[in-house]
């Protein structure tokens, strides 16, 4: 009797439809149909496809399938975050036609089946209630008579649904999700948004000074954002943080329409000031990769346009060489050569790229330390098939090794060209197979010649803005752990060994960048040179703020002696 009464309260809280859904976020209007029809073309590229003894639910044999163009980033994004959303749920949504009896009752075809999964996850969780359709929309055949099937089985698929919650004791079937997608969905709610300021077009303090005039209140710290706010970031003085909420109307905002204010992950900022605090004022670079063409944007605007020219590699196609010559004329960058070749085939005694000290990469990764990972595949021009594994909370082995594997020859490649000085990696990778583990094989890459220096792994070039990242950078490498207010990322900075002649202006500038963070921060910028300097114990050298102002200059010389 006791287990009947609480099966009873249990069905009391979910006797009602409107409590019938996978989380607290209902879309309580649906979408247009054409973006069923655009996120049921994405699933079906992304969906897990399983052994057919295993297999309960047919998908059809349609495979790679063309890309859906799309009307705007907004719609885009709708797609993609409802491919993304049914695919985190697709065993249970699988489960649901099936207990519900829609699916064996159903005469559709399995080529169909897509477009009915990510329709019924929505319709579940706008709550079971009918979509709003504008006047004027126009009707997609296929999409209204999935819709009208679904409607007609709404009572007992919200009983089904009522009877799994109740089996499982659940509120909110939310927890059927592995608990590191969880919290990177509630890391996600409240992630801010990051945006660089083009400074080819504006200076950081007009922007700020149209932000205030704009109703907008500058705060201190990235955990003050609420309402209409920005911060500076402490890590790239450049980028402006968000709450994430102003998304759709920053978008709108003629900061952001003029390419004056660039939304972009903190992520990759970090690796553009990593290249820039190397930096003198007419060196080149090499961008190993295209992605979407925004870091490539954002280190020409951090590089002198007159006297500094940055190599991208991996322009293809005529079409992608338009496109990216007219996003970098609306950026106004000037400096910026596009070359066809992949990065790993390109020679590194190539004449006309012997003038470049510093290759940055960015190359492709898990993306495992990042929690809103539908904004930044499509920010960053990813490849959407990473979806699949991060909606399980972990990538396969296979996939890892394969990651891995090209990190590494990219790496290996870069440290072969002679004239270059230091090479930037940087991923948003949590697994030191994609991080550490490659640093490691590249640095134990024999170089050919006798006169060619080594590399190093030097310490971060950035600075340390907590005791959690002077630890990290005891590994002389920079780290930023997901959390609620940034992406996860990994930064490191491999240098030439110094010699008499080579690398001096390398080394100057790693020199500058310290004495910078030294008067900039005190006490805990003492801890950080010691930790630059191969000391993790430091208290014989702990002073205050004033005295490390006093000793500064023979604390340094001191520090570095000790390496």
């Amino acid at each position: 009797m006791e287990l009947q009464s609480s099966s009873l309260e249990r069905m009391d809280k979910i006797s009602s439809l409107d409590d019938l859904t996978i989380s607290d976020k209902a879309n309580s209007t649906g979408y247009p149909d054409y973006v069923y029809l655009n996120a049921a073309t994405i699933f079906q590229n992304i969906h897990v496809e399983k052994p057919q003894h295993q297999r309960l639910v047919g998908y059809g044999t349609l495979t790679n399938l063309p890309m859906p163009v799309f009307e705007d980033e907004k719609s885009q994004r709708w797609s993609f975050e409802l491919a993304f959303n049914a695919l985190k749920y697709q065993d249970f949504l699988e489960d649901l036609m099936i207990d519900s009896c829609f699916y064996p009752s159903n005469p559709s075809h399995d080529d169909s089946t897509s477009l009915v999964v990510v329709m019924l996850y929505d319709f579940q969780d706008r709550k079971f209630q009918p979509r709003l359709c504008l006047a004027d929309e126009e009707e997609i055949e296929e999409v209204r008579e999935v819709e009208k099937s679904l409607n007609s089985f709404k009572t007992k698929i919200a009983a089904s649904l009522a009877r799994c919650r109740i089996k499982l004791d659940i509120l909110t079937i939310d927890y059927l999700l592995p608990e590191t997608v969880r919290k990177k969905q509630e890391r996600a709610s409240t992630l801010p948004l990051y945006a660089w300021v083009n400074t080819m077009k504006t200076s950081l303090e007009d922007v700020c000074s149209s932000l205030v005039r704009d109703g907008f209140v500058k705060v201190k710290s990235i955990t003050e954002l609420e309402g209409l706010t920005f911060c500076q970031d402490l890590h790239c003085k450049d980028l402006l943080g968000f709450p994430a909420h102003l998304k759709d109307d920053l978008c709108g905002m003629e900061l952001f329409t003029d390419y004056k204010l660039v939304i972009q992950d903190k992520s990759r900022s970090l690796a553009a000031h990593s290249v820039k605090a190397l930096m003198n004022m007419d060196d080149d670079v090499i961008i190993g990769s295209v992605a979407s063409g925004l870091t490539i944007a954002h280190m020409s605007a951090l590089t002198d346009q007159n006297t500094s020219k940055i190599f991208v590699c991996g322009v293809k196609s005529k079409s992608q060489q338009e496109q990216l010559q007219n996003f970098f004329t609306q950026m106004q960058c000037r400096n910026i050569k596009l070359i066809p070749d992949t990065f790993t085939d390109i020679d590194p005694t190539n004449p006309p790229l012997q003038t470049a000290k510093i290759v940055l990469l960015l190359p492709p990764c898990s993306v495992s330390g990042v929690s809103n990972p539908v904004d930044f595949i499509l920010n960053e021009n990813e490849d959407a098939g990473l979806l699949q594994d991060i909606s399980r909370g972990s990538i396969s082995e296979e996939k890892l090794n394969s990651l891995a594997k090209h990190q590494e020859q990219i790496m290996t490649h870069a440290v072969k060209f002679p004239k270059v000085q230091a090479v930037v990696y940087c991923t948003c990778s949590v697994y030191p197979e994609e991080n550490e583990d490659v640093v490691k094989k590249a640095l134990a890459y024999k170089l050919e010649g006798n006169k060619v220096q080594p590399y190093r792994l030097s310490p971060p070039v950035l600075p340390l803005c907590s005791i959690l990242e002077i630890e990290n950078a005891s590994e002389k490498c920079f780290k930023l752990e997901p959390s609620e207010t940034n992406n996860g990322c990994f930064v490191a900075v491999l240098t030439r060994e110094v010699s008499k002649i080579n690398n001096t202006n390398i080394y100057s500038k790693l020199c500058i960048n310290e004495q910078r963070q030294f008067k900039q921060h005190g006490y805990a910028s003492l801890q950080y040179f010691c930790v630059r300097a191969g000391r993790t114990k430091y208290k014989h050298f702990k002073t205050g703020p004033s005295q490390g102002q006093k000793y500064h200059r023979g604390s340094l010389l001191m520090l570095f002696t000790i390496n």
